[in-house]
């Protein structure tokens, strides 16, 4: 059985995606008190290794600095989710998130080209992002 500490910052986490996610498709932002919060958490079953988990967010710095069109809340997201998930799991998130982009755009995509209109060119993505760290969290 979880210890009780465990169940607390799943429960937490859980929650603070949940928030990143209905604030990023609602306002389009992500605000910076939840990637706070989820730091603070991080501090909850602490291991150094952990640490590492932050250099997650590099390919998004790096994608938004070259190419744009990502936000700094998605970027903060991701780093403030390695503290808590470590770089090996961080990792799955990060590819289980695009993954799933990826998959919703081209059916969105399809689908209005199906119906003949025009189809939206970006799409929030602390959503996905948070589904990929939940994935990566509960594995």
């Amino acid at each position: 059985m979880p210890d009780k500490l465990a169940v607390l910052q799943a429960v937490f986490f859980v929650a603070l995606l949940c928030a990143a996610s209905i604030t990023d498709l609602t306002k389009r932002i992500v605000p910076n008190w939840i990637c706070a919060a989820i730091v603070a958490l991080s501090t909850s079953g602490f291991a150094p290794e952990k640490l590492l988990g932050v250099f997650i967010a590099l390919p998004f710095l790096l994608a938004a600095v070259f190419f744009g069109g990502m936000g700094g809340g998605d970027i903060k997201l991701m780093a403030a989710c390695g503290l808590v998930l470590g770089l090996s799991k961080g990792l799955l998130a990060a590819m289980a998130g695009l993954n799933l982009l990826l998959i919703y755009a081209a059916i969105y995509r399809i689908v209005y080209k199906v119906q003949r209109r025009e189809a939206k060119k970006a799409f929030p993505l602390a959503p996905f992002l948070s589904a990929g760290c939940l994935l990566a969290y509960f594995i």
